[in-house]
């Protein structure tokens, strides 16, 4: 693998890391992605967000003053941000937990108690997206990769594409999205999400994608904003698979039990897929 990785940057922007959040395979498959780029000389920030069943004590997340306070404007509204880290246990890797006293504070994840998708979770999604982006900023972070995984940061794509389009710290980073296995939900995200945005002034030829925004519309939205495709579980929902068949992309597959087989895979593959 020589020096591919040497000081290589990247951002995962994922629903969750092992040990915060553990409701899909994926968010071990995430902070695998972390440690094995680490092992092989790149640098990672990892950033998730801390959604209200997160234990802040038991964990020890604390808050970064300095990254925090910015104001993230959703649909005409003012949220400020509050970034707070933690430390994963037995590993020199933090993580970055994207936070407002507005959007964390209910103890669920994505549905309320009667299982109805909660009202806000299109808010919560862009501000997620643009909080990553922001905090990114704050750290001078010029990712050479971005990863996205989780139907929960399938704006990333489409913000980094649009919004932050000028942005010249990502002018060189490649977009990463990984498809995998993910608490699926049935029927629409709530809300008027072409109002959203439009008032962010994304055009419609972008936002269509995402149109009407079921799951694996959302899904698909994100693959196509993307530079490079990752198929991270071995039996992919068809939905899924087929969009993985679709797009003419860059393409590459690593899943949790490869990374746990051979922790140098993702790296090598990722230089291979450079090579050509």
């Amino acid at each position: 693998m020589g020096d591919f990785m040497k000081d290589k940057r990247f951002l995962i922007a994922s629903t969750g890391f092992v040990p915060y959040l553990d409701y899909a395979p994926f968010t071990e498959l995430a902070f695998r992605l972390a440690k094995s780029v680490t092992a092989a000389g790149g640098h990672v920030r990892m950033m998730m967000p801390r959604f209200g069943i997160i234990n802040e004590r038991r964990m020890q997340l604390h808050e970064v003053i300095r990254l925090s306070g910015t104001n993230i404007v959703v649909d005409d509204e003012d949220i400020p941000l509050i970034i707070k880290v933690a430390s994963i246990p037995k590993e020199r890797m933090q993580v970055y937990f994207i936070d407002s006293m507005e959007n964390f504070n209910q103890k669920i994840l994505f549905r309320e108690e009667d299982g109805s998708l909660r009202k806000d979770l299109s808010d919560f999604m862009i501000f997620f997206s643009k909080s990553v982006v922001e905090t990114a900023k704050k750290l001078n972070w010029d990712a050479d990769y971005i990863i996205t995984m989780g139907w929960f940061t399938a704006f990333l794509p489409l913000y980094f594409k649009t919004y932050y389009s000028h942005e010249p710290l990502f002018e060189k980073s490649q977009l990463i999205r990984f498809l995998v296995k993910d608490d699926f939900f049935e029927g629409q995200l709530p809300g008027d999400l072409e109002k959203k945005f439009r008032f962010d002034e994304i055009p419609p030829e972008a936002y269509r994608h995402y149109l009407p925004p079921t799951v694996y519309q959302l899904e698909n939205g994100a693959a196509h904003f993307s530079d490079i495709l990752m198929a991270g579980d071995e039996d992919l929902p068809p939905q899924l698979r087929k969009i993985y068949d679709n797009f003419h992309k860059i393409k590459g597959k690593i899943t949790l039990s490869i990374l746990q087989e051979n922790p140098h895979l993702f790296t090598e593959l990722l230089k291979q897929l450079q090579e050509h």
